[in-house]
């Protein structure tokens, strides 16, 4: 579960982390009014789950009330990177010298949570990474001990951070660490982590992803859980459906049995040229009902334009997803993006027989079907 980030900076500032003044806001006026609390100059920030807001116009710094109106009704209903804009943050503006990144979040191929550090905050830390991977210091934590005081520091010291506020950027950064054990967090983060000219550290943003399978035991955050889901109609119908659904930034909508499976495809839609819009897994085991639901999901989705439907048959028969694929299409007068299918494995002849063509493309290698759902992706934006 993502949390938005005004409820991560709730989140944050009761466990201490330093947050600018802010309020949330639905309308135009309420945008206007909390700015005028707060005092100028403020930022209006839209509340989506998506990086990238400030360049999108998602995010304005306003001086003026007359400003603070322009800003709130630009971006109050507008669609950022296909998420409907329902509220806004209307925050205190932070007068800033530098910029840092901190976060934690686990390291897979070590098996343990790792705190990481940057001077270049500000910007997608994934292109730091990747562009300077140098820039980026980082501390593997055990687990059954927990971050110990000269970790942090050691983590903010390697990162290079000035030493006037390095113990309060270690404090932020150890208060994370057990954010995001005690909250059973995947990703705790702040990007920036702003420094003021008289030396102070705050969080001018805030990240939290909690595992889902851990609500359970954090019934706060999953209060939390329907509105960090509203507006966005994706998210809600994921949560219904019960699916595994990460939204991308591309026009080819996926579909499969397994995260690997589904992983594979992605990089197969890029190999050839196309760009993913979406990971969905169904799960093994998939019936026709949760077919059709998959694809009610992808048609959904706005960005998407072309659909791939890669399953391996094991526990999951080709026969029953054939049905699936039928059912939810068999609903529409017209299918409204092409759909190309892959089956393998368990009753995946039964399942090709079964399959009406007059409705989608069937394809017998996982390569040839990526490549047709590019093309015709291409064709749509030709």
């Amino acid at each position: 579960m993502r949390l938005h980030e005004y409820q991560a900076k709730q989140v944050f500032a009761d466990a201490g982390v330093p947050t600018p003044a802010s309020q949330l806001a639905e309308t135009v006026d309420e945008a206007v009014d909390a700015a005028e609390d707060i005092g100028y100059p403020v930022a209006i920030k839209a509340q989506v789950h998506v990086g990238g807001r400030g360049k999108a116009g998602g995010i304005k710094l306003v001086e003026s009330k007359e400003e603070a109106r322009e800003a709130a009704d630009a971006i109050l209903g507008m669609d950022l990177k296909g998420y409907h804009v329902s509220k806004v943050l209307v925050e205190e503006a932070v007068d800033f010298v530098n910029e840092l990144y901190v976060g934690v979040t686990m390291d897979r191929g070590e098996g343990k949570p790792v705190a990481m550090v940057s001077t270049k905050g500000g910007v997608n830390i994934e292109e730091v990474a990747e562009e300077d991977p140098d820039a980026i210091a980082r501390e593997h934590i055990d687990p059954a001990f927990g971050m110990h005081p000269y970790q942090a520091r050691k983590v903010v010291y390697e990162a290079g951070v000035d030493r006037d506020v390095a113990n309060d950027v270690a404090s932020v950064l150890t208060t994370l660490y057990q954010l995001w054990d005690d909250r059973d967090g995947s990703d705790v983060e702040v990007n920036p982590l702003m420094i003021t000219s008289d030396d102070e550290v705050i969080a001018a943003d805030a990240v939290m992803n909690i595992d889902d399978d851990a609500l359970f035991r954090q019934p706060e955050l999953a209060e939390m859980s329907e509105e960090a889901a509203e507006g966005d109609e994706l998210e809600q119908k994921a949560d219904e459906y019960g699916f595994d659904y990460v939204r991308l930034s591309g026009n080819v909508g996926i579909i499969g049995n397994g995260a690997g499976l589904v992983m594979t495809t992605l990089d197969l839609v890029d190999y050839y040229g196309g760009e993913p819009a979406n990971f969905l897994d169904v799960g093994g085991g998939a019936k026709a009902d949760r077919i059709a639901n998959a694809l009610d999901m992808v048609f959904s989705d706005d960005n998407v334009d072309s659909v791939v439907f890669n399953i391996f048959g094991g526990i999951t028969r080709g026969d029953e997803v054939a049905q699936g694929i039928n059912q939810a299409l068999e609903q529409f007068d017209e299918i409204p993006k092409p759909v190309t299918v892959r089956l393998a494995g368990t009753n995946a002849e039964e399942g090709m027989e079964i399959l009406n063509e007059d409705l989608v493309t069937v394809e017998y290698t996982l390569e040839d079907a990526v490549q047709r759902a590019v093309e015709y992706a291409k064709e749509v934006q030709a």
